[in-house]
């Protein structure tokens, strides 16, 4: 079955030039509602009731073309944001810059956006302050609404602009999508370099996209990414924390940082990483990349990650340089490693944000690598009840993996482990006081965000 028709229709797209716009009916194409999350199917199948348009749009689709298991799905509807919300009960509006409808099924959220118009000519509508722009071409607000053919104009590749009804099984593709993805490439749609000044981001998702499923970027996509990388740094520095955190928290990490080091972006995420790994120490660099390994086989597992691991490894060359120095200058190693960390995550923090849950746990992975060095047997012992223990030891282990010299200090803990299984009726009780202390804090945090849900739905 051919995923590539022939029955086609001329459009124009935003640069003025044609494209093939393809409708696949459902003999046409492979994608069967059986592998589509239900609650997605829900909400198209409502919006549909109530009179309005409704597709599945974007990752979800390019996935299951490529025979993958999409994580979200996401739909199109020509309804605004009000009008959803006055649909799903469950259902909560966010954003400012571009506003989009969240509808909740218990764990799961369907992200419903509005058909997007385009906003070159919004100056002039009645609308135009929907719509606003930095001078360096930066969207600083986009919420000007059109028909789905705007809507895929405006998305940014074309692999990622492909729309599937649940009415009628059909398949629409406006900008070419379905051939790129059969030549495996990513390609911008419309002007590259324009649409990377709308938002900077994009550099970093076709870095992203190109690493995920093994594509190419196409060459007039890639060329103005290097020029343009310092872009990213206009970005907030909490939007480009969870960029970094789709980036080396999916599955593809490894993959994913050499494509940021191909295109310059790597330097722009993380500057003073960037800057001591020119520096030629090989170890700096393999315990990056080990760790994004390692990463990448713990989820392929199915077990669990947490950023501050991942960050520990990320910004451990900046930490290891500004400690040796501190302590050429004569202070002591904890107080060494411990103002060097405070450097780091300072320096750090110009550029993406570390919630506080993620940073103080990373400050304990750095110096229990100091403290692991202790082997007396009462004083081990007592570490091992520690609650960053087993992430301490498992970043010594990753130092040794990668060639550093730690005189069997991994084997010994490896041994010791094994000798002195932990009880838990043993817990010491300064760890006790920081696991109240944690599930404390957590209490709160899920009370803030009930009482924010609460305040929510009121509105």
């Amino acid at each position: 079955m051919s995923l590539f028709p022939r029955r086609k229709l001329t459009r124009m797209n935003s640069d003025k030039t044609t494209f093939k716009a393809i409708t696949l009916s459902r003999d046409e194409h492979d994608i069967s509602r059986r592998d589509i999350s239900d609650s997605a199917l829900k909400v198209m199948h409502r919006l549909n009731s109530d009179g309005y348009e409704a597709y599945l749009v974007g990752g979800g689709i390019r996935d299951l073309l490529l025979g993958l298991s999409p994580k979200d799905f996401d739909v199109a509807t020509d309804a605004t944001p009000e009008q959803v919300k006055a649909i799903f009960r469950n259902s909560r509006i966010i954003g400012r810059r571009f506003r989009i409808v969240h509808v909740t099924f218990g764990r799961e959220i369907i992200e419903v956006t509005t058909f997007r118009g385009n906003h070159d000519s919004v100056s002039s509508h009645k609308n135009s302050n929907k719509s606003k722009q930095a001078d360096s071409g930066m969207l600083l607000r986009d919420n000007v609404y059109g028909s789905i053919e705007d809507d895929a104009l405006r998305r940014d590749f074309t692999v990622n602009a492909l729309y599937y009804s649940a009415d009628d099984l059909t398949l629409h593709d406006f900008t070419g999508g379905l051939e790129d993805i059969k030549k495996r490439q990513i390609r911008m749609i419309g002007h590259p370099e324009t649409r990377y000044r709308e938002d900077p981001v994009r550099m970093l998702r076709a870095a992203r996209f190109a690493a995920k499923l093994d594509f190419e970027v196409e060459d007039a996509s890639a060329d103005p990414i290097p020029k343009l990388a310092p872009l990213l740094r206009d970005i907030p520095s909490a939007r480009l924390f969870d960029e970094v955190l789709k980036l080396f928290m999916s599955g593809y990490a490894e993959a994913t940082y050499d494509s940021l080091q191909y295109y310059g972006l790597f330097a722009e995420l993380f500057p003073e990483t960037e800057y001591f790994l020119c520096k030629g120490d090989l170890i700096d660099e393999e315990i990056i990349r080990q760790a994004l390994i390692n990463t990448d086989l713990r989820l392929k597992s199915g077990k669990t990650v947490t950023p501050a691991f991942i960050f520990a490894a990320l910004l451990w060359p900046v930490t290891r340089a500004h400690a040796a120095r501190l302590e050429g200058e004569g202070k002591p190693p904890l107080a060494a490693l411990q103002e060097a960390s405070h450097i780091a995550i300072m320096e750090q923090l110009k550029r993406t944000s570390i919630p506080k849950r993620f940073s103080i746990p990373m400050r304990e992975i750095w110096e229990m690598q100091l403290r692991l060095n202790k082997r007396q047997t009462k004083r081990a012992l007592n570490l091992m009840y520690h609650p960053r223990f087993r992430a301490g030891y498992d970043f010594l282990l990753l130092r040794e993996q990668v060639g550093e010299s730690l005189d069997g200090l991994g084997a010994w803990w490896t041994k010791f482990q094994q000798d002195n299984p932990l009880d838990p009726t043993q817990v010491p009780e300064e760890y006790q006081r920081h696991q109240r202390d944690r599930d404390n804090r957590n209490g709160d945090n899920r009370l803030r965000r009930r009482r924010r849900g609460m305040r929510r739905t009121q509105d």
